[in-house]
C-alpha cells in the first residue's frame, strides 16, 4: 500500500512498510526512511506506484481550469477527495483526487488553506483584489524587464533620467527603476555608475563625483534664494590709508588687505578684513544662508561660494572703492617692535590688488637678497617682510613649511578631452615664499590679537586650539602650540567661512560696546561650531577627493608616461610632478624617500584609482623625512591657510 503526505510544504509519496495504526513507517520512492504520523496521509493507494502517482498527477492537473474550479465549488470548506468526486462526477482515482489537491495547492489566492488537504474559495472582493495585485506585479515584472533590455542596447528609459542621481548615489530598491538597473549590472558585470556612463545618463565620470557630493551636501540645487540686499552702514569713518590685496589671479573673494602709514616713531601697519557682519546681521535671511552652507567649497575649476556673488561683490575688497572693513592697526617701531595695537570699523579706500603672478618674479628670495627691479608697491612688501620675519621669530614657529609644495589645478573648460569637459594643467608652487610669510603672519598677528581682545572681554568666540597635537575648535580662548599664540580665532576669511563671520559680529558687538550678538554659553554659537567642523572637513574630504580625479585626468591627458615617485611607506608611493599617492603592488622593499621609476600601466576615473609597475630605483633615500601628502594641509600648518590648499584661481593661495 502505497501512501502520499506532506512535508515542509511539498507533497510527497511513500510506500508503507509497517503500519501501527497511530504511526506508521514509510519508504519512500529514492529509498529514504520515514516514521510518520497516521493523521498527516492525506491519502492511501494501491496503484499506480508511489513513483508514478506525482508525475501522473500534474499532467492531469495541467488540464484542469483555476477559475472554474473557485465557481463551481460551494462557499464552505471542503476537503481535495471529496470535491474530486463533485467534479469529476464518480469515484475519483489517485491519480485525479492528486491533480485536484495540487491544482487547488498551487491557485492561493482563488483557494485558502484550512488545513492538511482542506480548502475554502476566496470571498469573490478578496480574490478579484488579489487578481489586481497578480496584475500589477506582471506589468511591473514587464516594466523592469523592458528597462532593463534598454540599459543593455546603451539607452536610458524615460523612467530614469529624473532619478539618475537617486539611483547612483542613494537607490531605492523598492523601485521597479532601481531593481531594472541592478538587473542590467548583474547581467552584463558592470556598476551602476559605469553602466550609465556608457548609456550617456551622465556627462561624464566629472559629473558623476561632482553630482555626488551635490547630491549629500546640495539636494536643492547651488542656486541662491532671492534675499534682501544687505545695508552698508553710512556712518563708517574713512581711513586715511591706501590698502592693496594680495591674491591669487581670479581671487573674488577678498577678505584682506593691508596698509602702511609712516609716523613718527616708525610705521602704523593696517590689517583690513572685510566686513559683511555690518550689511547683515544673525537671523537675516543671508545669515541663514551662510549658516546653512558654512562655507565656501573649493575644487579645480569650481567654487561654490558661501554668499551670493552680489553680496561678495558688494564686501570683497577689491580695488578702486572704499569698503566696509575691520581693520587692525599695529603701531610698529623703527626696529620692527609692535608697540600698540587698535581696532576699528571704517571704510577702507583699497588702492590695488596684487596677484602672485604679477608680484612674485619680481618679490622673492632672490629679489629680496639682491635688490630686484623697482615695482609699485615694492617698498611696503619689503617692510612687510620684515616685519613677518620678526613676528615669525617672536612666535618661535615658522609660519610656513618650507619642505612642502603646493599644487595650483587650472581646469579650462573651453577645452575637452576623450574623458570629458575641460582640460586640466597642475602647477608647483613651493610653500614659504616672502609673500606667503608676509600674508600668513599678518593673519596670524590678526585672528591672535582679536581672539585675546574677546577672552578679555568675556565675549565668546570661536577658537582654534592645538594642545598635546590635537587640534579642535572650542569656544573658549586656549593656546594653540602649533602657532605659539596663547589663543587663535579665526576672524580674516568672514567671506567664506562662517565661523569667521560669527566671529566679526562678536567683534563689532565688542567694538560698538553693545551685547555680543552671542551671548556666553550660547547653545547656538556651539551648535555652529560643531555643525561648522563638519563640514568643513566634508568639503575639505571633497576637495582632496576632487584633487584625485583631476591627477587621473592629468595622466590620462598626457598618455600615461613613465613617472618617477617617492616611497612613503612600503608599496605606497607619491608622485613627484604630481600630488596623487597610490600603491604599487610590484615595489620591493624600499626605505621611505627612495625615488623610484614606474610605468603607469591603466587608470579609471570612476573607481579614480591608478595601476602602476615598478621599474627601477632612480635614487637612494637621502635620508631626509619621507614627503607628506601635499594635497592635505597639516593641522599644525593650517593657519598659513585661511583656506584649503589651492586647486586653481580661484581658490585662494594656501597662504592667503
Amino acid at each position: 500500500m502505497n501512501l502520499l503526505f506532506e512535508e515542509d510544504g511539498a507533497f510527497k509519496t511513500g510506500t508503507i512498510l509497517t503500519d501501527n495504526d497511530a504511526s506508521l513507517q514509510v519508504e519512500t520512492p529514492h529509498g529514504k526512511r520515514l516514521k510518520l504520523k497516521s493523521k498527516d496521509v492525506l491519502l492511501r493507494f494501491a496503484q499506480p506506484s508511489a513513483g508514478e502517482l506525482l508525475d501522473r498527477a500534474e499532467t492531469e492537473a495541467e488540464g484542469l481550469d483555476t477559475e472554474f474550479l473557485w465557481e463551481v465549488c460551494g462557499d464552505e470548506e471542503f476537503g481535495f477527495a471529496e470535491f474530486a468526486q463533485e467534479y469529476f462526477g464518480h469515484v475519483p482515482t489517485p491519480v485525479e483526487s492528486v491533480a485536484v489537491l495540487l491544482r487547488l495547492h498551487a491557485a492561493p489566492i482563488y483557494f485558502h488553506r484550512k488545513g492538511k488537504g482542506r480548502f475554502r474559495k476566496a470571498p469573490a472582493e478578496i480574490l478579484q483584489a488579489a487578481l489586481a495585485g497578480l496584475e500589477k506585479k506582471r506589468q511591473q515584472a514587464a516594466a523592469i524587464e523592458r528597462m532593463r533590455d534598454e540599459l543593455l542596447a546603451g539607452t536610458v528609459p524615460d523612467e530614469l533620467r529624473p532619478l539618475i542621481r537617486q539611483l547612483l548615489y542613494k537607490p531605492d530598491r523598492n523601485r521597479l527603476e532601481t531593481k531594472a538597473l541592478e538587473a542590467a549590472c548583474a547581467e552584463n558585470g558592470k556598476s551602476a555608475a559605469r553602466l550609465l556612463l556608457d548609456c550617456g545618463a551622465l556627462a561624464s565620470s566629472h559629473e558623476l563625483h561632482f553630482d555626488r557630493f551635490l547630491f549629500e551636501y546640495f539636494p536643492n540645487g547651488t542656486s541662491f534664494p532671492a534675499v534682501e540686499a544687505p545695508i552698508e552702514p553710512a556712518d563708517l569713518p574713512l581711513a586715511d590709508v591706501r590698502a592693496f590685496s594680495i591674491d591669487d589671479a581670479a581671487t573674488t573673494e577678498i577678505d584682506d588687505a593691508f596698509s602702511v602709514t609712516p609716523t613718527a616713531d616708525g610705521w602704523r601697519i593696517g590689517i583690513h578684513i572685510a566686513a559683511p557682519g555690518l550689511g547683515f546681521g544673525r537671523d537675516s535671511a543671508l545669515d541663514g544662508i551662510a549658516r546653512d552652507r558654512l562655507s565656501t567649497v573649493y575644487m579645480p575649476g569650481n567654487k561654490i561660494t558661501m554668499l551670493p556673488d552680489d553680496v561678495v561683490a558688494r564686501f570683497t575688497l577689491g580695488e578702486g572703492r572704499d569698503c566696509p572693513a575691520l581693520s587692525l592697526y599695529l603701531e610698529v617701531s623703527r626696529d620692527l617692535i609692535v608697540t600698540g595695537h587698535s581696532s576699528h570699523l571704517e571704510r577702507v579706500p583699497v588702492a590695488a590688488n596684487l596677484r602672485h603672478h604679477d608680484i612674485e618674479p619680481v618679490f622673492n628670495e632672490t629679489t629680496l637678497e639682491e635688490g630686484g627691479p623697482d615695482f609699485p608697491w615694492k617698498a611696503e612688501l619689503t617692510l612687510l617682510w620684515e616685519l613677518a620675519t620678526v613676528l615669525e621669530a617672536g612666535r618661535g614657529k615658522p609660519a610656513a613649511n618650507q619642505t612642502l609644495v603646493d599644487y595650483n589645478f587650472s581646469v579650462d573648460w573651453n577645452a575637452s578631452t576623450d574623458d570629458g569637459p575641460g582640460r586640466i594643467e597642475i602647477g608647483r608652487r613651493p610653500r614659504g615664499s616672502p609673500l606667503d610669510k608676509l600674508v600668513a603672519e599678518l593673519m596670524i598677528a590678526a585672528n591672535s590679537t582679536w581672539g585675546k581682545a574677546l577672552a578679555d572681554a568675556g565675549i565668546p568666540a570661536l577658537y582654534r586650539a592645538q594642545t598635546g597635537g590635537k587640534v579642535r575648535m572650542t569656544t573658549a580662548a586656549a593656546p594653540h602650540e602649533g602657532l605659539g599664540v596663547d589663543c587663535y580665532a579665526w576672524s580674516s576669511s568672514p567671506l567664506r567661512r562662517y565661523v569667521d563671520l560669527v566671529n566679526q559680529w562678536q567683534l563689532i558687538s565688542w567694538l560698538r560696546g553693545t551685547p555680543p550678538t552671542f551671548p556666553p554659553k550660547s547653545p547656538e554659537l556651539i551648535a555652529a561650531m560643531r555643525d561648522f567642523e563638519l563640514t568643513y572637513a566634508a568639503y575639505a574630504e571633497f576637495q582632496r577627493g576632487m584633487e584625485r580625479y583631476w591627477c587621473v585626468r592629468w595622466l590620462r591627458q598626457a598618455g600615461h608616461p613613465p613617472m618617477t615617485a617617492r616611497v612613503l611607506r612600503e608599496s605606497l608611493v607619491r608622485l613627484d610632478e604630481i600630488p596623487f599617492v597610490f600603491k604599487v603592488p610590484s615595489m620591493p622593499t624600499l626605505p621611505p624617500g627612495t625615488r623610484v621609476r614606474l610605468a603607469i600601466e591603466r587608470s579609471d576615473l570612476v573607481d579614480v584609482e591608478v595601476h602602476a609597475t615598478y621599474l627601477e630605483t632612480v635614487a637612494a633615500t637621502s635620508g631626509d623625512p619621507p614627503p607628506i601628502d601635499e594635497v592635505q594641509l597639516p593641522d599644525d600648518a593650517e593657519p598659513t591657510a585661511d583656506a584649503p590648499p589651492p586647486t586653481n584661481a580661484e581658490a585662494p593661495p594656501a597662504t592667503a
